[in-house]
C-alpha cells in the first residue's frame, strides 16, 4: 500500500516538472523570438515601406539585397507614393513600419502619432543634392545663380524667356517642370529655395519622377528640379545645371554634396522613419532597420546620394540595437 502511494506520488511529481517545463517554453517563446535577429537566425514575414519617390531608389537596393542575401523568407515591399502621402499610410492603425522621407517630419504629422499612441524615430540615411536639369540640346543655361534658377519658378517673377535671364539666350519661353505637392522634395524647394513664395501656375508639376525625365529630355526649353539620384541614372538624357553660389560654378556630385560642401545651399537631408512599436513587436522590423542604417554607408553612393557621418550612423545603429 505504501509502496503504491510512493509510485503514484512520483508520477504526480514527474507531470508537474513537464507542465512547468512546457509552460516556460511557452513563455519565453516571444523572447526567444525576438531575439532571433542578433543571434543570426532566419525570420520570416512582411515590411512594409512608403513614402518619398527621391529615397525610393536607395531602400528599394537595400531591400532586395536584404532579401537576397540575409533574410530570404521576409518580403520588404517598397513604395513610392511620396513624403506627404506616405505619412497617410504610416500614421494609421496597423501602417507601413516604414515612411521614407526627403523631408523632416511636420508638428501635426508628430500630433497625429502621439494620437495614435505610435512611437516614431527618425533615421536620418543619406544627404541628397536638389538637382536642376536641362535637356541635351541646351547649350546656353549650363551655369546658372540660385536667384537665375529661382525666377524662372516664381509667380511674381518676369522671367518668361531664356531671354529674359540673359538677352544673349534664346528668345523662347522656359517651359519649368518639378515634383508636385505629394513630394517632400516640392516641400523642400517651395520652403527652402523659394523661401516660402507663391511657385508659378505654370510650373508643370508631376507625381512620377520618370516622367518629369522624359519631359526635360524631349523639351529643348525645359528645365526641372529633383533629387540627385534621378539625374545620375539618366545623364545619357539630360544635363545638370552648374550652380554659381558666389565662388564659381559648383556642379552636384557626392564630393560636392553635403552640408558644410560646396553645394551647402542646396544639399538636404534624406530619411526613414520606423515605427517603433512595429519594431519591437516583429522581429523582421528592427532586424531591417539595422541592416539598412549598418549598410547605408555602402549603397548610398551607388544609388545618387551622399553618405552621412559615421558617427550617425552608429548613433543609430546603437539606439536600434537597445530596441
Amino acid at each position: 500500500m505504501k509502496f503504491n502511494k510512493y509510485l503514484l506520488f512520483m508520477i504526480i511529481a514527474a507531470f508537474t516538472v513537464v507542465l512547468a517545463a512546457c509552460g516556460k517554453d511557452g513563455e519565453s517563446g516571444e523572447s526567444d523570438k525576438n531575439k532571433a535577429s542578433a543571434q543570426g537566425a532566419e525570420l520570416e514575414g512582411s515590411v512594409a515601406i512608403d513614402g518619398s519617390g527621391t529615397v525610393y531608389p536607395l531602400m528599394a537596393r537595400l531591400a532586395e539585397e536584404y532579401m537576397v542575401n540575409e533574410q530570404e523568407n521576409v518580403s520588404v515591399e517598397v513604395s513610392r507614393a511620396g513624403t506627404s502621402a506616405g505619412f497617410k499610410k504610416f500614421l494609421v492603425e496597423n501602417g507601413t513600419d516604414f515612411n521614407d522621407a526627403s523631408r523632416q517630419i511636420k508638428d501635426e504629422e508628430a500630433a497625429e502619432a502621439d494620437k495614435l499612441g505610435i512611437e516614431v524615430k527618425e533615421l536620418k540615411v543619406a544627404l541628397d543634392g536638389l538637382t536642376f536639369v536641362i535637356n541635351k540640346e541646351n547649350d546656353w543655361a549650363t551655369e546658372m545663380t540660385p536667384e537665375e534658377l529661382v525666377s524662372i519658378f516664381l509667380a511674381d517673377s518676369t522671367v518668361e524667356k531664356w531671354s529674359d535671364i540673359n538677352p544673349d539666350w534664346p528668345d523662347e519661353k522656359i517651359n519649368a517642370m518639378g515634383p508636385n505637392e505629394n513630394h517632400g522634395t516640392y516641400e523642400f524647394f517651395y520652403e527652402s529655395i523659394l523661401n516660402k513664395q507663391d511657385m508659378d501656375n505654370s510650373v508643370n508639376l508631376q507625381q512620377e519622377y520618370s516622367t518629369l525625365v522624359n519631359l526635360v529630355s524631349e523639351d529643348k526649353n525645359g528645365i526641372a528640379f529633383f533629387g540627385f539620384g534621378y539625374y545620375v541614372n539618366n545623364q545619357d538624357k539630360m544635363n545638370a545645371v552648374a550652380v554659381d553660389f558666389g565662388n564659381g560654378p559648383v556642379e552636384p556630385a557626392l564630393d560636392t554634396i553635403a552640408e558644410d560642401g560646396a553645394y551647402a545651399d542646396f544639399t538636404r537631408p534624406v530619411f526613414t522613419y520606423l515605427n517603433v512599436n512595429h519594431a519591437k513587436e516583429k522581429p523582421q522590423v528592427k532586424d531591417f532597420a539595422l541592416y539598412v542604417m549598418n549598410n547605408i554607408t555602402k549603397f548610398a553612393g551607388e544609388t545618387g546620394f551622399a553618405p552621412i557621418p559615421e558617427s550617425e550612423v552608429k548613433e543609430n545603429v546603437s539606439y536600434l540595437e537597445g530596441l
